[in-house]
């Protein structure tokens, strides 16, 4: 059964700047909500693991659980936006984030805790996929531009308060890391509330018929793949039988998912927007951002504190030249495509930045001054700042309303499985330089803890071997980003094969509206 179209007369009204901007403040509440989340536990994990008597193995599941159901439920999330009331869904997601937030601040064992991250994390799918998909809905492509960079002001804010609160959260005797979770509750019900004030959206009447088996298959062969990802290199080797397995069954579900998808009417990723070109270019490129920025990014805190001897709180002040960089670029370009109504040269000036930023980012060691550090962290940023927002911009703009959801989320879902590639493979990079550096400084493999991956207590240690150590997870750092830049260079390569195509200026709501009035046909056949 095929989904019918929605009334003519239930198309909303086009939405004055000041209504989507109140609409936006709970959208934008939500997103901050999301990505605190991910954010505020950086500081705080070891001491979260340690106070549960958790073991090194569910240090990294306490990451990888909120990571996995966030990853795998993002093309869920988009496809029900496209057949089900996209307020209504927002609105379950912030829910299902309050109930995962209260579930780990009360946890008194480390099972449970997983498991609230999953909550955590299914409801951040959500954040994530259905923030965009609403605001395509009720703006235009050529008006999104101006909107999409408050986007990268709140990520950036929710980037780097983050690790600051959870520090702090910490370290105060009278809140401890349970206010981690539990901080994010207030924002969320707030989220709840402007929504339910603010967004108006026509209720969408459609008889579906949803693809279970699909959406299954989906989300087990995601997540053999991002089990993989996560632990080869750290719980086995990146040879071994247990990676020809996950690879193998991943590889055997999402074939098997590909076949389901290609049969039903409403598929969970329509494979249909792959013969888009410019959304099948989109996703390439989002993915090969997502391996570069997040691969290459994530280790720099580690780098300001083993490499640079900074404290962790100095270490998140130290990323403010990227976080700033990404914002203003994201916020004035996003001007400048509104006005002018030009996109695809600010796709490829960014990616230029994002792979000179990371080429410049190759260079630095232990004794790179922060002057250089906070020049070539700026020059990334901006050009992340360019290509995140605009990939998506140009994916939304060409394809049919009706398909407004998928597409958001697919381009989104690949970014965020680039990432957790990027992390993991060059994680795997860095462990083993270092391992090769200190072995090479200490004259042996034993003295340095080189084939560890642990991070070594840099105030324990001798001075000459906090010298070797601070010199290898310089030049390892270093290393990350070597990888990094090439790979940028290939979203580049994406980015110039993208054909730009006037922006629209009809919101999702208008193009589903039109879309839905009969097709005039001709006369009848005697």
């Amino acid at each position: 059964m095929t989904a019918t179209a929605p009334p003519a007369e239930q198309a909303a009204p086009t939405m004055t700047h000041r209504q989507v901007l109140e609409a936006m403040s709970g959208l934008m509440a939500g997103m901050f909500v999301a990505i605190l989340a991910s954010t505020v536990v950086a500081n705080a994990l070891p001491r979260i693991v340690s106070d549960l008597n958790g073991s090194p193995s569910s240090y990294t599941w306490v990451v990888t659980s909120e990571l996995l159901a966030m990853t795998v439920t993002v093309p869920l999330w988009g496809k029900l936006s496209d057949l089900y009331d996209k307020k209504l869904l927002i609105q379950l997601s912030l829910s299902m984030f309050v109930v995962g937030s209260l579930v780990a601040g009360f946890s008194h064992g480390v099972g449970l805790l997983i498991l609230s991250r999953v909550v955590q994390g299914i409801g951040a799918g959500g954040l994530t996929a259905l923030a965009q998909v609403v605001m395509a809905a009720i703006i235009p492509p050529r008006e999104l531009g101006r909107y999409s960079g408050i986007f990268g002001a709140v990520f950036a804010v929710g980037t780097v308060a983050g690790p600051l609160i959870g520090g702090v959260l910490v370290d105060t005797s009278w809140l401890g890391w349970r206010w981690c979770f539990f901080i994010g509750v207030p924002f969320a019900l707030l989220a709840i509330f402007l929504l339910q004030r603010t967004l108006r959206l026509p209720v969408q009447r459609r008889e579906i018929k949803v693809d279970y088996a699909g959406a299954l298959l989906i989300v087990a062969g995601v997540s053999a793949l991002l089990l993989w990802i996560s632990f080869a290199g750290n719980e086995f080797d990146w040879g071994s039988w247990q990676t020809a397995a996950l690879v193998s069954l991943a590889v055997l579900l999402l074939a098997a998912a590909v076949l389901v998808e290609s049969k039903v009417d409403e598929p969970v990723v329509p494979l249909s927007l792959f013969r888009n070109r410019t959304v099948t270019l989109s996703v390439v490129a989002s993915a090969l951002v997502g391996v570069a920025m997040f691969g290459g990014t994530v280790f720099l805190s580690q780098y300001f504190q083993i490499s640079l001897g900074n404290t962790p709180t100095v270490a998140g002040l130290m990323s403010l030249p990227m976080i700033l960089g990404l914002m203003v670029s994201s916020t004035v370009v996003g001007q400048i495509i509104s006005k002018t109504g030009q996109w695809k040269r600010y796709l490829v000036i960014g990616g230029v930045l994002m792979t000179v930023g990371l080429a410049l980012l190759a260079t630095i060691g232990a004794d790179t001054p922060f002057w250089q550090l906070a020049v070539f962290m700026a020059v990334m940023g901006a050009g992340v700042g360019m290509l995140m927002q605009n990939l998506v911009l140009a994916a939304q703009n060409d394809v049919a309303a009706a398909d407004l959801g998928a597409a958001t989320s697919v381009v989104s879902f690949f970014r965020s499985l680039g990432g957790a590639i990027g992390t993991s493979a060059l994680g795997a990079v860095l462990a083993n330089r270092v391992a090769g550096e200190t072995e090479k400084g200490l004259g042996t493999s034993a003295g340095g803890g080189g084939s560890s991956h642990a991070i070594p207590d840099m105030s324990t240690l001798p001075d000459a071997v906090r010298e070797v150590v601070e010199n290898a997870y310089g030049v390892a750092t270093a290393e990350t980003f070597l990888v990094g830049a090439p790979v940028a260079f290939l979203a580049l390569v994406a980015v110039l094969f993208i054909k730009e195509k006037p922006l629209k200026t009809q919101s999702g709501l208008e193009r589903l509206a039109d879309e839905a009035q009969p097709q005039p046909q001709a006369g009848p056949v005697h």
